[in-house]
């Protein structure tokens, strides 16, 4: 069992895709054989000849073969689509293949925004199930009607979602203009409660979890290369469409760790709502929930006020059981509206009376702090034999004063750089289709989502300004 990660900043769209598939292949053959991950770039380039010169051979070994593909394509690529995954397949051969188009695609220790980019993740998945779905294998109801998705079958939405049996993983990519994710979500939670939950391992995203007992995690993201309908794509297993939801699911002898990072800081104290209309809170604490806001930001420090121009947010206690609140036990949901007529509050979630709430701010520092701290619990377990991060767009340079943010924090968990300074923009490094010289790591795909799909305690959410990540390690 094994993967390998490619990525390519090559304008062509044909190009791109080969090199991107290539190094993939390369790094997947060198992760099944005695070479381990970890070597230098000669070394690292001497196995793509390798590679290319396996691809010519009249057979390869079972053990080789590719089960999977996870591509993410740039804006530039979209129109393109067909070729792309025409040359990714011929060079790569893979039994199952998901993509998705992203305003930024990320692999290694690179993230290329605002650049032409394809990014593959070629993985070697003996006695693992992979079951491939799109939205029209579910009921038409789904995530539509709430009575109706209560009422239903949800063995028959896993049996179509493949959360059956030894279920380790959902994969989704969906488009933002076709499919209510926010409804569908609840549903598919539920479904993949039909499954036994098998101590997995360590679940970074909600505090207290370590040697847990947990269900495979759903993760996935919105995708991101069109603001208007039917402007992205998506493919699972030679199908495109430019509409809907696509879908992988793992079961078997793999795990799947997810780490989910929604870096806010914590102000205030805790409150309780007292009354609630949907996603509008009349009063916290029996008072006016607007006052009670308006009094909060008065306390703040110069400081804080200042990342108020990020935006206010409302975290929601998740677990209303647990003695203690931790950054992790939040859903993160943004301010969105007053009310002064009615002293209230609207809010990017729904509530109800007695849930518990905090606000919190965004900010760069948090962010950082926040993902490192979750990577260090990773860090106590094997290194994985790959990862897929889905982050938000409105992260990267947008947030953070340096480059590659997220994708150092999580391989830094487990490997040095290697020498690959920080602050050396992806776009800079690819630039000119140069080769992106390969580093210290182990394999990392994905992409810039308009949204991000994880777990934060038992439930499955969407959300934004997130990083979302799954590790996955052999059993």
């Amino acid at each position: 069992m094994g993967m390998g990660a490619g990525l390519s900043g090559e304008r062509g769209t044909a190009a791109a895709a080969q090199e991107a598939a290539e190094r993939a292949l390369a790094e997947l053959e060198l992760s099944l054989g005695s070479t381990p991950i970890s070597i230098d770039a000669g070394a690292k380039w001497a196995g793509l000849a390798e590679a290319r010169k396996a691809r010519s051979r009249p057979s390869v070994s079972s053990s080789h073969e590719v089960d999977l593909a996870l591509i993410a394509i740039s804006p530039h690529h979209v129109p393109s689509v067909d070729e792309a995954l025409e040359t990714i397949g011929r060079v790569l051969s893979p039994r199952n293949i998901m993509l998705v188009s992203a305003e930024a695609v990320l692999g290694g220790f690179l993230e290329l925004e605002g650049v032409p980019g394809i990014s593959v993740m070629a993985a070697s998945l003996p006695g693992v199930g992979i079951h491939a779905f799109t939205s029209e294998d579910f009921p038409l109801t789904l995530g539509v009607d709430e009575e109706a998705d209560a009422k239903g079958d949800l063995a028959e939405v896993a049996e179509a979602a493949g959360m059956t049996g030894q279920h380790r993983c959902t994969i989704l990519a969906v488009d933002p203009y076709s499919v209510p994710i926010t409804g569908i979500l609840p549903t598919l939670s539920r479904a993949r409660s039909l499954c036994s939950p098998e101590n997995v391992g360590r679940a970074s995203g909600s505090a207290g979890q370590d040697e847990v007992t947990r269900r495979g995690p759903i993760v996935g993201g919105i995708a991101s290369a069109a603001m208007r309908s039917g402007g992205n794509v998506l493919a699972v297993n030679g199908k495109v469409r430019r509409q809907g939801m696509v879908g992988i699911s793992l079961s078997g002898p793999i795990r799947a760790d997810a780490v989910v990072s929604q870096g806010c800081r914590a102000i205030g104290p805790n409150m309780i709502v007292t009354s609630a209309k949907g996603n509008i809170i009349l009063s916290l604490g029996g008072r006016p929930a607007l006052t009670v806001i308006r009094e909060e930001i008065d306390k703040l420090s110069a400081e804080h006020k200042q990342l108020l121009s990020r935006g206010l947010m409302l975290g929601r206690v998740v677990d209303e059981y647990r003695d203690r609140f931790g950054p992790g036990d939040y859903l993160i949901r943004a301010l969105t509206k007053v009310s002064p007529e009615d002293d209230a509050i609207m809010v990017a979630d729904q509530f109800r009376v007695g849930q518990t709430v905090r606000l919190h701010l965004r900010d760069a520092q948090t962010a950082e702090r926040d993902l490192a701290m979750l990577m260090d619990i990773q860090a106590l377990d094997p290194r994985p034999i790959g990862g897929l991060l889905i982050t938000c767009n409105g992260r990267g340079t947008r947030l953070f004063s340096k480059p590659n943010h997220d994708v150092a924090a999580i391989q830094r968990a487990f490997f040095d750089s290697g020498g690959v300074q920080a602050d050396q923009a992806g776009e800079q490094r690819a630039k000119g289709g140069k080769i992106i010289r390969p580093v210290t790591g182990f394999p990392l795909t994905g992409y810039f989502a308009a949204g991000e799909i994880g777990p934060v305690g038992d439930g499955v959410f969407l959300h934004g300004h997130t990083a979302c990540a799954v590790l996955f390690r052999r059993i």
